[in-house]
């Protein structure tokens, strides 16, 4: 166990229970041994009271807590005929507390579903949700626009792509969440070297026992992607951090890889950011604070699920980001043109506003910081052009600032333009930028090189950037894709450089002997699929629609009914945009409290604009304002290309708590919190069954002779193309989940060999698909083989010759075992019944007193044993006690029967 492990919080299931005057909160751990309670006042009209006694109660107290409560409420309301305590609503977690213009509100979590698993951390998605008025009807003051307000919160739908964790820390890296455990690891280390006798914590001190202590470490979530913040706002000082639940939106999708029958999970976790949040046309550019719009950091994790654990296993993670141009612009929708003329609102000579995103960037990535601008460059009427020179420009100045290693980079490359061309493969030149930008930043690796990469080294492996640690390999940078909408192209780009990413990512892991993949593989497919639900799924927040343009557009290989589908979606977001973006927008300023209703304002509906909201800046003189020379926050450049927020120094050192606790306490006992051995669990239903499967959802039913996913497939050799033909029944046993769901069978499933790329590219990818694999591959022919022709014979596989009768010793072995098995239960035939209805009753032989799958109770010990083992226990010890008389007559009678 390490000396450091994630805490988990003890809150993860919550009954609300009603009197008239209060509501009983209470919430337990998963195991629902430990319990706390919260007591909510439903006698104010307008403030919110809340009383947390921060004890923790066992579920006996617990329940003569309730009935005392039951009871003294059935007293006091008697005669009005009131059942005293009754129970409200079953809920997982609060979203927070909100109030508009009468009182407030709660917002819990009724219904969760598991999306992700990372080392046992479990990532759950918010289905449905319940939201209770807390004052009691004798005391609301009632107001006739409530009812309004409350239907646009609640037209956020936090049923769609809201995630959180009890365990984890969504919000921040994987880089993030390892580090600080590996380097707090290193300082308990140290300080419990140093550590005297009386700041210990010995909870076996009086059995005598040695201590096993594990520190617990939990810090503060990452505010830019925590869209609840707000909501928990008022209680955050008042209860125990474990009611305070962040939750994040986005997406999160989990494929497994099976390679050979071992499990990789493939994860994809996107944050969107709550500031300067909105729908496409109403939030462009940045505001005041350096926030963009349409923010999105996306994170892939590669990890070897056959080791369940932060500590032991390995992992692997790769950020990207994407983001509006950080200009103040934006775009007039009132003309109802379907591409409105973009504008620059405000001179920025000195990039202030450039400045202080790029500031918040290397302070969560590091550097290098490389951008690519997928914006055209060359058109008849200036239009995204004038995003183009103006980002440049704003790069060159701040650039001139900076120390030259630490340069932001920029690469500009119009793909829009690329694409008509038919001399020019868009891909083929994305992959190079991907190939660049990963050996610039590198990526996180929670273990050292493996034994495999000196034995078939790879000269690509040595140029790698980011920084190698003595546990492995950390990102050191990040790369920003943009366009003008952040949709369709930067999905596409951001692919790329993940699929690039993938290849290093299974090498480092020791996966496979080259990091390069290809199109048409197992792994690639099933990377696509969850790359395109994640793009689909941004497009939706932000643009009204799903993906225009695919990577199969880009490939060239898009079936022709793909052009009906794109005009679909084309029309599908004007539409959005057009007519209820708006509406969207003021549930965003509501939910996130940007907005907050008063008495004394314009009402929300009532504004022209948003913009002083997101601008708070223009409402007040700064105080302090920054220099646009030295524009970055001081004590950055002190840690690059490392960033700012990952470094050991006092100011993240606050952010962390740290409490020291048993080996086996529950709020660190992540092995519990996963398996839950006290509930009863069927194999089928558990989540990494029911998760997308690359040999069951991707590699073709028919193929038994290479099952690599690293094996390029023909167009017809997938597991979707035969499903297409086969019954329903097999489709319905296709277990799929949510997020990572393909769409029915079509020809887009269809993909050919990989017609992009180079004849270079291609005999070295076939080369590496070849070595990688340690299967022969045989040609293929046009006559279904027979079972004895697709499947080896067991003496080539395993060396046995099942035709061949077995020895007589292993018969004889068999048939022991099979009289044991006999010999188990006593049979108890009835003779009074018929055959046809006879009933055999099993009578157990066991000398325990109850013995089943349910309950065993052990057999009690007498006290002849007992002093039997204590002796043996202690003469072990060395505390051997001296010989009697009946010792001696013992050893006497055993000399005498031994060698007598």
């Amino acid at each position: 166990m390490p000396p450091t492990a994630a805490v988990i919080r003890g809150v993860q299931k919550l009954v609300l229970y009603e009197t008239r005057a209060r509501y009983f909160l209470v919430g337990s751990n998963n195991a629902q041994t430990k319990h706390r309670v919260l007591k909510i006042d439903r006698t104010e009209p307008r403030d919110l009271v809340i009383i947390d006694d921060k004890h923790v109660y066992s579920q006996q107290e617990v329940r003569e807590l309730l009935g005392r409560l039951d009871l003294g409420n059935r007293t006091k309301m008697g005669q009005k005929g009131s059942s005293g305590l009754s129970r409200a609503v079953s809920a997982y977690g609060i979203v927070g507390f909100v109030r508009f213009l009468e009182g407030y509100y709660i917002v819990l979590i009724t219904k969760r579903r598991k999306m992700a698993d990372i080392g046992g951390h479990s990532i759950y998605k918010i289905e449905d949700t319940n939201m209770i008025y807390i004052p009691n009807d004798s005391v609301r003051v009632t107001h006739p626009d409530e009812a309004r307000y409350v239907r646009i919160f609640q037209n956020v739908d936090l049923s769609s792509n809201f995630y959180f964790s009890y365990s984890y820390d969504v919000s921040h890296s994987l880089q993030y969440n390892l580090t600080l455990l590996q380097s707090w690891s290193v300082c308990v280390e140290s300080e419990s070297g140093a550590a005297g006798r009386q700041d210990t914590f010995d909870i076996f001190e009086e059995e005598g026992l040695p201590t096993q202590v594990v520190h617990g470490l939990s810090h503060e979530p990452y505010s830019k992607y925590v869209w609840n913040l707000r909501l928990l706002e008022k209680v955050k000082e008042i209860v125990h951090p474990d009611w305070l639940l962040y939750i994040i939106h986005g997406f999160c999708g989990q494929s497994k890889l099976l390679i050979y029958g071992r499990p990789v999970y493939v994860t994809l976790i996107a944050r969107r950011s709550s500031r300067f949040a909105g729908t496409r046309f109403l939030k462009r550019g940045a505001n005041c604070e350096g926030d963009v719009a349409n923010e999105v950091e996306t994170e892939q994790i590669i990890h070897d699920a056959s080791v369940m654990s932060l500590s032991a296993g390995s992992f692997s993670s790769c950020v990207q980001v994407r983001g509006s141009v950080p200009l103040h612009w934006s775009q007039d929708i009132s003309t109802m043109m379907p591409k409105p003329p973009i504008r620059l609102d405000q001179a920025d000579p000195f990039a202030h506003v450039a400045a202080l995103h790029f500031d918040q960037m290397m302070q969560r990535f590091g550097s290098p910081i490389i951008i690519l601008n997928l914006v055209k460059k060359r058109e008849k009427r200036k239009h995204e052009k004038i995003l183009s020179e103006e980002l440049y420009r704003a790069i060159t100045n701040l650039n001139q600032f900076l120390p030259p290693e630490h340069n932001i980079e920029y690469i500009a490359w119009d793909m829009a333009r690329y694409t008509k061309s038919k001399l020019c493969n868009v891909l083929d030149r994305l992959s190079m930028i991907a190939e660049s930008v990963v050996k610039r930043t590198g990526f996180f690796v929670n273990r050292p090189d493996f034994y495999c990469h000196s034995l078939r080294p790879d000269e690509r492996w040595g140029d790698l950037g980011g920084t190698v640690t003595p546990n492995g390999r950390l990102q050191t940078g990040v790369l920003r894709t943009n366009c003008v909408d952040c949709l369709d192209r930067t999905n596409t780009a951001q692919f790329m450089v993940g699929k690039c990413a993938l290849a290093y990512q299974l090498y480092a892991l020791g996966m496979i002997d080259k990091p390069k993949l290809q199109f048409d593989t197992d792994c690639v497919r099933l990377f696509e699929e969850l790359y395109e639900d994640h793009g689909d799924t941004l497009s939706l927040q932000y643009g009204g629609s799903q993906l225009v343009h695919r990577v199969k557009t880009y490939r060239k290989i898009a079936p022709w009914t793909q052009h009906s589908k794109d005009i679909m979606q084309t029309l599908s977001r004007y539409y959005s945009n057009a007519f209820s973006d708006a509406d969207r927008q003021d549930a965003i300023n509501l939910f996130l409290q940007v907005f907050q209703p008063s008495e004394t304002k314009p009402h929300l509906w009532e504004l022209p604009t948003d913009f002083y909201l997101h601008h708070s800046n223009t409402m007040t003189l700064p105080h302090h304002r920054h220099s646009y020379t030295h524009w970055w926050t001081g004590g950055v450049l002190t840690y690059l290309p490392l960033p700012f927020d990952e470094a050991q120094c006092e100011e993240n050192m606050k952010k962390v708590s740290v409490k020291r606790v048993n080996r086996y306490e529950e709020s660190t006992d992540i092995y519990t919190e996963f398996f839950k051995p006290y509930e009863l669990t069927a194999f089928d239903d558990t989540f990494s069954i029911s998760m997308t499967n690359s040999a069951r959802d991707f590699m073709p039913k028919t193929v038994g002779l290479d099952p690599s996913p690293f094996t390029v497939r023909k167009p017809d050799e997938s597991a979707k193309s035969v499903l297409g033909k086969s019954s329903k029944e097999e489709a319905v046993l296709q277990r799929k989940t949510a997020a990572s769901a393909p769409p029915p069978p079509t020809e887009e499933q269809i993909s050919s060999s990989s017609e992009d790329d180079s004849e270079d590219d291609r005999e070295d990818d076939a080369s590496a698909s070849q070595r990688s694999t340690p299967i022969r591959l045989t040609e293929t022919s046009h006559e279904d083989p027979g079972p004895q022709q697709r499947l080896p014979a067991a003496r080539e596989t395993y060396g046995l010759n099942l035709l061949a009768s077995p020895p007589d010793e292993d018969i004889l072995i068999y048939h022991r075992f099979a009289h044991l098995g006999q010999n188990q239960h006593k049979v108890e035939r009835h003779d009074d019944m018929k055959k046809s209805d006879a009933v055999i009753s099993l009578a157990p032989v066991s000398v325990f007193a109850s013995d089943s799958i349910y309950e065993v109770c052990a057999p009690e010990v007498d006290v002849q044993s007992r002093n039997l083992f204590e002796t043996h226990v202690q003469t072990a010890r060395g505390w051997v006690r001296t010989l009697g008389q009946e010792d001696v007559l013992m050893y006497r009678e055993y000399i005498r029967n031994r060698y007598m």
